[in-house]
């Protein structure tokens, strides 16, 4: 039997479907200017599998009745310069979600959550650190769709970090960033994204990278119920852990390979992820 998520008969998974927001990030280093008058487009395609859960109090179980949820993200980010100080930035994502068990299956996809936003690099040290402050707007592309997402709109201001530096005889980067983003309604949930990567070129020609990363996602809410709609379930958390290989074939165009596993989490999902990103510069 096929149906479209109205009513997911597992409390577990809930919260699942709120992780593919922390799976729509860009795989490759971010943090880095972007010149005035040039453009940065980055497609990727991101799959999520999860058939096991944590509860409220950390403890892992598997779903019941051989149940398992996947989704595929589809995205596009932009980011375009104004100037050496300023770029606009926009990111675009369309999901399929998929949730089995025995003897029931339900799907949904669309259009979910736009964010457009500006970013200001704040300032730089020898042009090589690089503080960064992005003020974005979360707007829903969706009405009345529960599996898509909160179907509020929000708010996020974000402080980034990154630099590069010469490290176990090659040169290599870091990027760090904390967002703190707040949904508008009564029970609107106020959620903290962190991450930080460190990479490593792997030739003088900078044509391959690899880099890991560990980040996380914290969100609370006056309302810790659960409940069989989506974007009710507002209070959760986890960590992840991340590997990716980048191979440069030219200045204007670059692939990544990102893999992710979930660490630990409260009211969540134990996923894995996989994606693969393409940077273009066309300008």
């Amino acid at each position: 039997m096929t149906k479209k998520f109205t009513q997911i008969q597992l409390k577990p998974l809930l919260i699942a479907f709120m992780l593919i927001g922390a799976l729509r990030n860009n795989s490759y280093a971010g943090g880095f200017p972007v010149r005035p008058h040039s453009l940065l487009l980055s497609p990727s395609i991101s799959y999520f599998y999860a058939n096991k859960a944590w509860d409220s109090v950390g403890h892992l179980a598997s779903f019941p009745n051989n149940g398992h949820f996947s989704s595929v993200t589809y995205q596009l980010y932009a980011e375009y310069g104004l100037s050496r100080r300023f770029t606009i930035v926009a990111q675009l994502p369309y999901v399929t979600n998929t949730f089995e068990q025995t003897g029931y299956k339900a799907s949904a996809s669309g259009l979910a959550d736009l964010e457009t936003g500006i970013r200001w690099y704040a300032a730089n040290i020898d042009y090589r650190f690089y503080f960064m402050v992005q003020g974005t707007v979360i707007t829903p592309l969706y009405v009345n769709n529960p599996s898509l997402g909160y179907g509020l709109t929000g708010g996020e201001l974000k402080l980034m970090f990154s630099g590069s530096m010469k490290m176990l005889g090659t040169t290599g980067y870091f990027s760090l960033e904390n967002g703190f983003r707040q949904y508008i309604g009564s029970t609107g949930p106020f959620q903290d994204r962190y991450s930080g990567t460190f990479g490593l070129n792997l030739d003088k020609q900078f044509k391959n990278q690899i880099s890991v990363s560990l980040g996380g996602f914290y969100s609370t809410s006056t309302n810790k119920k659960f409940s069989y709609i989506q974007y009710a379930n507002k209070d959760f958390s986890f960590n992840q852990v991340s590997l990716s290989y980048g191979h440069s074939f030219s200045r204007e165009f670059s692939i990544f390979l990102t893999g992710g596993k979930f660490i630990n989490g409260r009211n969540t999902g134990d996923g894995a992820s996989g994606t693969v990103s393409l940077v273009l510069r066309p300008f």
